[in-house]
């Protein structure tokens, strides 16, 4: 077991009175990696805290975002996001997921399997119990390149795409990604909460976006792959919230990465120089719960990918939040909105 230090929520990080917020009818959800602590892109620090004011999220889970003086440290993003006017509440951790909050954070834990796992904080949203579970899984063995005809430990190209199902489900089950997913769904079982979420970037797309319906576009070269920790969350009663709002992945594709970033040159933001590597793989999933509904879901970044070692404007149908200064990342971000009653 992976033993990781958390800050005493006695010494909670942005908390000046401690008094519960007055909930409105809408909680907002936001999942964004930041690459590597925000150090790629020049001044990337100061862009995410932009983009968290401009977007104004009520929380806000963040991956690659270690909280260490030299990386991505909490007490310091917290002082720029009031600097900004916006107050959030954080705990702290040595993992590289994080999480923000605008209610107060009640307890948080780590989740851990042996290589892998995340981060569960429960928060008091105006008299209504909130666990959030933040997640960060297994980069390596990234197997939807392997239709695409690159390898996804050592993202060369291939000889030639592999399609058979079977095949790319052995390599993708390789990871450490459905260990890390089954733990968060036993951790899940145990809790007694008015609304249990799950945000992150999964490292691995979605069996709702690579059907018949796909199986010709975006490279997918016919393949039909029921993926992993998607598959196994729907079975224990998850629902993908932005597929939830968009149903259908043709129209609504909901690409996270790899996010053209006007900052960076193209050949530092694809992995499959030669493919349409465009995927889903930063989620939000919740747990149905009586009140709670999906009322909106956006893409949080540029309007454009990387599609062939070409900046590529995207023509979808979905709905784009489009930053108004320096883009920070690699990813785009996703934001869902609940209403309950």
């Amino acid at each position: 077991m992976k033993k990781v230090a958390f800050y005493a929520v006695m010494t909670l990080m942005g908390c000046t009175s401690c008094v519960t917020r007055e909930p409105s009818r809408e909680l907002s959800v936001m999942h964004l990696n930041v690459w590597m602590e925000a150090k790629v892109v020049e001044n990337g620090f100061s862009a995410v805290a932009d983009e968290i004011a401009r977007v104004n999220p009520d929380i806000v889970m963040f991956s690659e975002a270690h909280d260490r003086e030299d990386a991505f440290c909490m007490s310091a993003f917290l002082d720029s996001l009031r600097v900004r006017g916006k107050e959030y509440y954080a705990v702290g951790g040595d993992l590289d997921v994080q999480l923000i909050s605008r209610y107060p954070v009640v307890e948080q834990s780590l989740v851990w399997h042996e290589h892998n796992g995340g981060m569960r904080t429960t928060l008091d949203v105006g008299g209504k119990k909130v666990v959030v579970y933040t997640a960060h899984l297994d980069y390596t063995h990234y197997e939807c390149y392997m239709p695409r005809g690159y390898s996804g430990t050592t993202w060369k190209k291939l000889d030639a795409p592999v399609t058979d199902t079977d095949s790319v489900m052995a390599a993708n089950d390789l990871s450490h990604r459905d260990e890390a997913i089954r733990v968060i769904i036993d951790d899940a079982a145990k809790q007694q909460a008015d609304l249990i979420l799950l945000g992150g970037d999964f490292n691995e797309p979605s069996h709702l976006d690579w059907g018949e319906d796909t199986k010709q576009l975006w490279d997918h070269n016919g393949a039909v792959i029921p993926w992993t920790c998607s598959s196994l969350l729907y079975e224990a009663g998850f629902r993908d919230a932005y597929r939830e709002k968009y149903p259908d992945p043709v129209t609504h594709p909901g690409f996270t990465f790899p996010s053209d970033n006007p900052a960076k040159p193209v050949e530092k933001l694809t992995w499959a120089p030669d493919a349409d590597e465009r995927d889903r793989i930063d989620f939000i999933y919740y747990m149905p719960s009586e009140g709670w509904e999906v009322s909106d879901a956006v893409i949080v970044g540029p309007a454009a990918s990387i599609v062939r070692n070409q900046r590529v404007p995207e023509q979808t149908m979905d709905v784009f939040s489009e930053p108004v200064g320096t883009w920070p990342t690699d990813h785009k971000g996703v934001l869902v909105k609940f209403s309950y009653r």
